[in-house]
């Protein structure tokens, strides 16, 4: 009984095979001038010779000669190949194979395929009618109507009009030039997306944008980059790990670690969100929003919630916004905002400022710094209404020199303080000490009209005093402690950023003037003090704001 259902069983799969198999079209002669047979020649082919014409399944073939081999349902046309399959498309060439069971086709020599949306170009094509594919392995070329498409082998998908290429493919059109190694290309909306290493050339302005992943608009110049992002500018080079670009409105957005290079001023600017406007000559940086300049084999670090940088290059002007800090080797400071023009090389800080100079706390209404344009180095600070510097006793946690006035104004040499003028009710206090021993020996308490100050190594050595009004030298013992600091007096060394990572971090603010001064100044409430804005909203806002 098994035996015979397995035969049963065999048989009927015999059977279905033979169906399917002969269910296969023929290929039809629809007409030719000669038709004729060469067994010894061609076994098993029929030899057709002038204006063949065939087809099969939707599909016409054309040539000046063939064969056709009906058992194995195979086409092999010669000369003038014309394929048509319906009105969708048309190929030509020199020579084809066609298999009517596979529904495949190859064709070499001079081979061009045309439908409605390109036309490609190759030497050799395998047509697969039956997925609607087209492949070429050895370089092709496809048009339409915005771009040339060029690669070593490629496959196009007719159902979907998309183009993949896994080799050297370029994109060209008047405008720019795409290069890459991976790439889906629509021919019906001219889109492309990138999937391998890809840059993307402007031909009229030389702009380059590189990426491994992301999308290209060749109609509207738009990109979106989201692997190894990488935007060439004229005079600026822009990363990170996404990057948004429209070419013709000169807009650029992109999204965590950031880095855009200043080739001309070899500035450099961090951050995790930012927009470059071209037209405008500006950027706009925030979330860790980090400025480091080169200075003399050194670098300058400025760090704030907000970067803004407008104008051209040499007539830049740099803005930072809130919570502001500042490091150099030997140079920090902090502050609320800073405004740099590299015109006139000057720094302004606003806003409860302070600088560390070596081992000097200088602090006032509003500090600016000035560089020499042609050297990058500082030149000369300028400390404006309520001046005050303090240096700690070297060997005392409760001594302080102190040093106030109304304005002062420091020279610098090779990046250290060397001297300072102190005009306007000056006074000093100062600890002198035995060059040897160290021993602490007098207390000098001096008012002048103006005291000039020259550093080495930033310790005082030479004071000068002009309109000397009054003054006194005192023993330890007899020094009143009452008199120990002048008025206003603040020791703000926790706040000092020691290290480059120092900046990013947020102050706990602790001292109860201070919070008074931020708050008076600000019209705002302590609680946002601490806050970090960095509401991309609002900063862009402030931002437009700024470059109108």
């Amino acid at each position: 009984m098994n035996k015979i259902f397995l035969l049963a069983f065999l048989l009927f799969s015999i059977g279905f095979s033979v169906g399917i198999f002969s269910q296969a079209k023929k290929i039809k002669i629809l007409s030719t001038q000669i038709s004729t047979a060469d067994q010894e020649k061609y076994p098993g082919a029929t030899l057709l010779i002038g204006k063949v014409k065939m087809q099969h399944a939707g599909a016409t073939l054309d040539c000046q000669r063939a064969l056709l081999y009906k058992d194995k349902n195979i086409f092999k046309a010669i000369g003038e190949v014309v394929i048509e399959q319906g009105d969708s498309i048309i190929q030509y060439s020199d020579f084809a194979i066609y298999n009517g069971n596979s529904k495949k086709a190859t064709s070499w020599g001079n081979v061009e395929i045309n439908d409605k949306e390109m036309k490609l170009s190759t030497d050799t094509l395998h047509f697969d009618r039956k997925n609607q594919i087209l492949y070429y392995p050895n370089g092709g070329t496809i048009r339409d109507k915005k771009n040339v498409l060029k690669s070593i082998r490629g496959t196009y998908f007719l159902k979907d009009k998309k183009f993949t290429a896994k080799s050297k493919v370029t994109v060209v059109n008047p405008q720019n030039a795409l290069e890459s190694n991976h790439l889906d290309y629509y021919t019906n909306s001219n889109l492309a997306y990138l999937y391998g290493a890809s840059t993307i050339t402007n031909l009229k302005d030389s702009t380059q944008i590189y990426c491994e992943k992301g999308f290209y608009n060749t109609n509207t110049s738009v990109a979106y980059f989201v692997k190894n992002a990488k935007l060439f500018l004229k005079e600026r080079t822009v990363l990170a790990d996404s990057l948004y670009y429209d070419k013709r409105n000169g807009f650029a957005s992109a999204t965590n670690n950031i880095k855009v290079i200043d080739t001309v001023q070899k500035m450099v600017t961090k951050g995790n969100y930012a927009e470059l406007y071209e037209k405008k000559d500006s950027l706009f940086i925030i979330d860790k929003a980090v400025a480091i300049t080169a200075i003399d084999k050194d670098s300058m670090y400025v760090a704030g919630d907000k970067i803004l940088l407008t104008g051209k290059t040499n007539n830049r002007i740099i803005r930072v916004f809130n919570n502001v800090k500042i490091f150099k080797s030997d140079l920090q400071g902090k502050c609320d905002s800073i405004h740099t023009s590299q015109v006139s090389g000057l720094t302004r800080m606003f806003k409860n400022p302070i600088i560390w100079s070596g081992e000097n706390q200088i602090t006032g209404d509003s500090i600016q710094l000035k560089t020499n344009k042609i050297t990058n180095k500082l030149d000369s600070l300028k400390i404006l209404q309520n001046a005050f510097m303090i240096q700690k006793d070297s060997l005392s946690k409760d001594d302080f020199n102190q040093i106030k006035g109304r304005n002062m104004y420091g020279k610098f040499e090779e990046n250290k303080l060397k001297t300072m003028l102190v005009k306007g009710n000056a006074e000093s206090l100062y600890y002198n000490r035995n060059e040897k021993s160290q021993q602490l020996e007098t207390v000098t308490k001096e008012i002048a009209s103006d005291i000039e100050f020259t550093f080495a190594e930033n310790e005082i050595i030479e004071t000068k005093y002009f309109k000397l009004s009054e003054g006194k030298t005192f023993p330890p013992s007899k020094f009143p402690s009452e008199e120990k600091k002048f008025k206003g007096f603040i020791w703000r060394s926790d706040e000092q950023p020691l290290t480059v990572e120092d900046i990013f971090k947020k102050d706990k603010i602790s001292n109860k003037n201070i919070k008074k001064d931020i708050q008076k100044d600000s019209n705002t409430p302590i609680s946002s003090i601490k806050k970090n804005d960095s509401a991309v909203k609002k900063a862009k806002k402030q931002y437009l704001k700024e470059i109108k």
